[in-house]
């Protein structure tokens, strides 16, 4: 229950409650990094308002507050300018979700809403050579069965492109080794699954059902 006076707490309980878990069915890792930045604003939005989060109003963060709470991440907790980034997107999807839970404020959650992120440098991702992928397939001891996992494991990275974790979730259930286009299922980044197909080299050289029976 909200308590009189503040606007803040229902929008906060209906945007986690409502948008993300229950319309967007975001994941557990999503709604984790959205409570985190909203935990660090509203600890800045304390100390310089001087206003308790649970009696704290919409209209109180406003775009001069919110930019220097990003200055304040950069500055003092030494994040990098693709955190404070991170941190303005969840602010900015509530701000959205706000647009029509608090229109009396829709001058603040407009100016708030026009904050630009921080420009980041472009990283340069180096690929492998294929001298650098066949040493690298080379490297365990295939002759143990940890060696033929590892093995298994760098063929299937190498082959498919997988994130660590989208390789580590794989069931399976999820291996489709049919003689006719053999392929991967998966379920990746922002809960989309996708297949992806398998060469025939690495889907018939790989003990891929033996190695995921024993992980």
């Amino acid at each position: 229950m909200a308590v009189a006076g503040s606007d803040l707490a229902p929008i906060l309980q209906g945007f986690f409650r409502v948008k993300l878990m229950d319309l967007k069915n975001a994941s557990p890792s999503t709604i984790a990094s959205y409570r985190d930045a909203w935990r660090l604003l509203l600890t800045y939005a304390q100390q310089v308002t001087g206003t308790v989060p649970a009696r704290m109003r919409l209209g109180q963060l406003d775009d001069e507050l919110v930019v220097g709470f990003l200055g304040h991440l950069q500055s003092a907790r030494r994040n990098s300018a693709a955190t404070r980034n991170n941190r303005l997107a969840a602010i900015h999807s509530l701000f959205r979700y706000a647009q029509l839970q608090a229109p009396d404020d829709a001058e603040v959650i407009s100016r708030v809403l026009a904050i630009e992120g921080a420009r980041t440098h472009d990283r340069e991702f180096d690929w492998l050579t294929p001298d650098q992928a066949t040493a690298i397939l080379a490297a365990p001891d295939r002759r143990r069965w940890v060696g033929q996992r590892d093995h298994t494991m760098m063929a299937i990275l190498l082959a498919t492109g997988f994130r660590i974790s989208e390789l580590l979730g794989l069931a399976r259930t999820d291996v489709h080794l049919q003689k006719v286009g053999p392929y991967l299922h998966c379920t990746g980044k922002g809960r989309k699954d996708r297949c992806t197909p398998l060469d025939p080299a690495t889907a018939g050289g790989l003990p891929l059902v033996s190695w995921m029976h024993r992980l």
